[in-house]
């Protein structure tokens, strides 16, 4: 997922049937998956809105849009002020969700757009987030797990360390249907979180798959890994 970054328009992805951002698009168990490549931060966020839209409109189904930003930091609802960098890093405030992350080149970032069953469960929805991810990272051989009490999936303290989120879950629910989603560090630069207290936690580390491997695991191997277990996110409903 490499190339020049892109800035959407309406004209360019009026309804992402048939054609989508990058002309790659995938139906698994009733979603549709957009691999959207390198965007920018902004341009996602209004597709985002515009999917939405077009979803609760019931104009469009689940859609899912899987990509890599530039290197940016976003702050949920719940961020302090002294999670913020303190070197003047601009950081980019949003509506979902939990405290400030990163997000940049060789992490794959996921956003589903999807109706959740009434009556709406907003932690069931994240619980099977976590376990598409946590069968994600099974895949490339990586033991992760939940950690009480925090979102995202986690390698558990070990002789290397405490421990180490390796993928990290920021959503919001609007009208029933969802919004931004998860982020899984494959090979990125860890270094980029040295600036910030990553999502408020202080006590514990960041991760990659890369890191945790030792082996190089990049965006394009774990792309359509992702893709495949999508179907997680979708409720089993009698």
């Amino acid at each position: 997922m490499t190339g020049p970054v892109r800035r959407l328009t309406s004209a360019a992805s009026p309804a992402l049937s048939g054609t989508t951002l990058d002309g790659v698009s995938t139906m698994i168990s009733g979603l549709t998956a957009v691999r959207a490549g390198l965007l920018d931060y902004q341009a996602a966020w209004d597709e985002q809105r515009r999917l939405h839209e077009s979803v609760v409109a019931g104009e469009q189904g689940d859609t899912v849009l899987l990509l890599e930003h530039p290197s940016v930091y976003t702050a949920g609802k719940r961020t302090e002020p002294w999670d913020r960098p303190t070197d003047g890093t601009p950081v980019v405030d949003v509506d979902r969700g939990g405290k400030i992350t990163w997000h940049g080149p060789g992490q794959l970032v996921g956003y589903p757009i999807v109706r959740l069953p009434d009556p709406v469960d907003v932690v069931a929805y994240v619980r099977r987030t976590e376990q598409m991810l946590i069968d994600v990272c099974a895949e490339f051989g990586l033991t992760a797990g939940r950690i009480e009490g925090r979102s995202g999936v986690w390698v558990p303290e070990d002789d290397r360390g405490p421990a180490r989120k390796v993928a990290a879950i920021g959503i919001r629910v609007a009208r029933g249907v969802t919004l931004h989603g998860f982020a899984i560090n494959c090979d990125c630069d860890l270094g980029f979180y040295d600036r910030i207290v990553p999502c408020g936690i202080r006590d514990a580390g960041v991760t990659s798959l890369t890191a945790e491997l030792g082996r190089p695991v990049t965006v394009t191997d774990v792309l359509p890994v992702v893709e495949r277990r999508l179907s997680t996110l979708v409720a089993v409903t009698e």
